[in-house]
C-alpha cells in the first residue's frame, strides 16, 4: 500500500533550503518516492492556512518512508537543512 510523506516547512534561508532540496530529491527518488505537490496554491476549504510551504511525496509503502527517513544517507543530507528550515513531517498510509 502506498504512503504519503507530508511536510510543512518554514524556510529560514532560501539558499540553504535550495541546497537541501537539490540533495534530498534524488535520495527520495532512489527510495521510490515521487513528488506529488510543492509550491502549489492551496485552496483552503475550512479553517486558516498558516503560510508554511507544503510538500507531498508518495512512496510505495510506509516501510519505504521509514527506510528513507532513518537511512545514513538522509542523516547526512538532513544536516544541510539544519539552519535553513524548520519542518513538521507526517507519514500517512494511503488507502
Amino acid at each position: 500500500m502506498s504512503a504519503l510523506l507530508i511536510i510543512q516547512a518554514s524556510v529560514l534561508k532560501k539558499d540553504g533550503y535550495k541546497t537541501y532540496q537539490d540533495a534530498v530529491r534524488p535520495l527520495i527518488e532512489s527510495r521510490g518516492g515521487k513528488l506529488r505537490a510543492t509550491g502549489v496554491e492551496l485552496e483552503v476549504l475550512e479553517g486558516a492556512r498558516d503560510g508554511r510551504r507544503l510538500v507531498v511525496f508518495e512512496f510505495p509503502s510506509m516501510e519505504a518512508i521509514r527506510g528513507f527517513w532513518h537511512s545514513p544517507e538522509y542523516a547526512k543530507v538532513k544536516q544541510l537543512r539544519k539552519d535553513a528550515a524548520r519542518i513538521d513531517v507526517w507519514a500517512v498510509p494511503a488507502q
